[in-house]
């Protein structure tokens, strides 16, 4: 187990940590210190985490939280063996290519990623239940210390999250080749030069996420879509636009758990926290 600095810090005065961050006399500045004195305000926002910004910081600040407030299994994971998608991919449906799997900085991996990807979620599954089955929040929230600090762990379920968003990619794209109704955002997931396939979406996307780059802000459909959460987001560079509070779901009317975000710039995001 390799063990390092929390990469989730406990919550801090919100105001405080806007004071000590956005000193300066700037009209960008001006505009975070007004975003966070909203949230403050009308939003009952007192605290947040601070969460380390590397490429998988989004996944970080999810998965954190999921596992933090005892969110249970998507109901898509508790109908299947989720360790065996893998190799269901690549013999039923004859995904080959799944074996250019990048993990993070970790490149081309061949015959090997199938090993390695049901590792990844079976730390995920294993982690995601033991957690779960903790009711007392504070055992929870000792676990989650514990695992966060283990990047090993940490980073092989950021991984196991991105398999789990590809798994659903490849699902929706083949519903929309039979003419089935998908969620909105697959239309602009796969409208892109980038990603207008399942293949080149893993290439071009996927497989920078823990590397050189994060999620964008489509992806950030598709994560809620996997976990079956309403990702709610503050914006603060967008305040004062209708873009300042978005919600990074289309599909109305599910009865999903709900996080929050907080981010400055789309690419760094910490964990807002209502006062008690």
């Amino acid at each position: 187990m390799t063990k390092k600095s929390l990469s989730v810090t406990p919550a801090m005065d919100l105001l405080e940590y806007c004071e000590l961050e956005w000193k300066g006399m700037t009209p960008h500045a001006d505009q975070i210190r007004k975003a966070y004195g909203e949230i403050y305000r009308i939003h009952n926002i007192g605290y947040i985490c601070r969460v380390r910004g590397d490429n998988y910081c989004a996944l970080r600040a999810t998965l954190f939280q999921v596992l933090s407030n005892g969110i249970p299994f998507p109901s898509w994971m508790k109908e299947q063996d989720i360790t065996k998608l893998p190799e269901k991919l690549f013999y039923s449906q004859g995904c080959n290519w799944i074996q250019q799997y990048s993990f993070g900085p970790e490149k081309y991996t061949g015959p090997k990623a199938f090993y390695k990807l049901r590792k990844c979620v079976d730390v995920l599954k294993f982690q995601w239940a033991d957690i779960y089955g903790r009711k007392d929040k504070k055992a929870r929230e000792k676990a989650c210390k514990l695992l966060f600090m283990d990047e090993e762990s940490e980073y092989k379920m950021y991984e196991a999250v991105k398999f789990l968003m590809l798994y659903q990619a490849i699902d929706m794209f083949e519903e929309m080749k039979h003419g089935q109704d998908v969620p909105n955002f697959c239309a602009i997931l796969f409208s892109r030069d980038t990603s207008l396939d399942p293949f080149s979406f893993m290439l071009n996307h996927l497989n920078t996420i823990g590397d050189s780059g994060g999620l964008e802000q489509i992806e950030m459909f598709l994560l809620g879509y996997t976990l079956e959460l309403h990702i709610q987001t503050f914006r603060l560079y967008k305040y004062g636009t209708e873009e300042f509070e978005v919600s990074f779901t289309d599909v109305c009317g599910r009865d999903w758990h709900k996080i929050t975000l907080l981010t400055e710039d789309d690419r760094h995001y910490n964990i807002p926290v209502t006062h008690q």
